[in-house]
């Protein structure tokens, strides 16, 4: 079939029979007469036809008997066969069925009414066989297709992953750049980021603010802190490296650092629609220096009118700059630092976010005192 000759295999004991039924077949089919279903077997080894035509009534094995085998084994379970019978049995009829044959003839034949049966499951099989091969084709494409896509996603992810690690050297160094100008010569950016996500952690902990941590993208908060002082690009050198206590007006100055730091990025912000990143930055950079009681800078934002970002950063940035030199103070001890922020409870710093603080303490010294204090 398929642009082929069917092969029709007719098995019967009754010579007359075989070739009736061969010359009704020959001009559309190739046939092949057995007259025994032994026979059948050792051809079946060699060919594989298109449709049996099994006669019921033979002798060492009956038709019954030999559909059994057939269906059987995993060669041959799938070969159609037509029941030849000269009985007008039901119960024989309805068992055959129920062994897997497709359909019955009655002998004896006519052998324009025995062509038109075959032909018509001969067109039945080949229609069949056409769409097992098509659902097979469609699969294996559909294969192809997953691993396609599978490729093109990791390349994809491969590639996205090289732009942000490009993305976050870049801000990385820009923010120690930023740092350096005030005296800081490193490692004030990973020591941030190392306390927010300790802080982040201790909070899942606990299952506190759990529904504001399930809406961020953790990832990238994080990696947005690093422009948390962007601003002091635009603090005189002055002022930021000046050893002893600012004047009022410096002061002014100095704070004035949040509003600059969130116009540089709403000027980065105006170019593109990486708008989660540059939403947390904003928020860093604006409200890092605000404090629970409403004494802080640049808007004396008070409780949690403080966005939690913002009260987490207070606390990991004050860390870090008590432990670390300054040109205008000393550093103090990881103990100091942690007395300090307790201290701050409630006035500087959120209550809650100061407990979670003293629970996470022993991480920020396991990080922050890995780094040496000058890169």
């Amino acid at each position: 079939m398929d642009g082929g000759r069917a092969l029709v295999m007719i098995v019967d004991d009754n010579i007359t029979n075989l070739k009736i039924a061969k010359n009704a077949l020959a001009e559309s089919c190739d046939v092949f007469t057995v007259p025994s279903a032994a026979k059948m077997f050792g051809l079946l080894e060699r060919n594989k036809p298109h449709l049996i035509l099994l006669d019921i009534d033979m002798p060492e094995m009956n038709g019954l008997d030999a559909i059994k085998l057939l269906k059987a084994k995993p060669d041959t379970c799938d070969i159609p066969v037509i029941f030849l019978t000269g009985k007008d049995d039901p119960e024989s009829e309805l068992r055959g069925l129920s062994l897997g044959a497709i359909d019955y003839i009655s002998k004896p034949f006519m052998p324009q009414l025995l062509h038109k049966r075959v032909e018509l499951h001969l067109t039945v099989e080949a229609q069949k066989l056409r769409l097992e091969r098509q659902a097979k084709k469609l699969e294996a494409q559909g294969e192809e297709l997953k691993l396609f896509n599978e490729n093109l996603q990791k390349m994809v992810e491969e590639k996205t992953g090289k732009i942000l690690k490009l993305q976050n050297t870049i801000l990385k160094t820009v923010a120690n750049l930023v740092e350096s100008r005030d005296g800081v010569t490193g490692g004030h950016v990973e020591r941030t980021q190392h306390g927010l996500k300790a802080l982040i952690a201790g909070l899942d902990d606990l299952g506190l603010y759990r529904d504001q941590l399930r809406e961020w993208d953790i990832d990238l908060m994080i990696q947005s802190s690093q422009l948390h002082d962007v601003g002091k690009i635009a603090i005189a050198d002055s002022i930021l490296n000046k050893p002893g206590r600012l004047q009022a007006e410096e002061w002014e100055e100095m704070r004035g650092h949040a509003a600059l730091g969130v116009r540089i990025i709403e000027r980065i912000e105006a170019e593109t629609s990486d708008s989660d990143f540059l939403k947390y930055a904003k928020i860093f950079a604006w409200t890092h220096h605000e404090k629970w009681d409403g004494s802080g800078y640049p808007t004396g934002l008070a409780g949690e009118d403080i966005p939690l970002p913002g009260r987490l950063m207070a606390i990991a940035d004050v860390y870090d700059a008590l432990i670390s030199e300054r040109p205008y103070k000393t550093a103090v001890s990881h103990e100091e630092a942690v007395r300090i922020i307790l201290e701050g409870r409630g006035r500087h710093f959120d209550p809650v976010l100061v407990d979670v603080f003293e629970r996470m303490a022993d991480r920020f010294a396991l990080f922050s005192f890995s780094l040496p204090p000058e890169l």
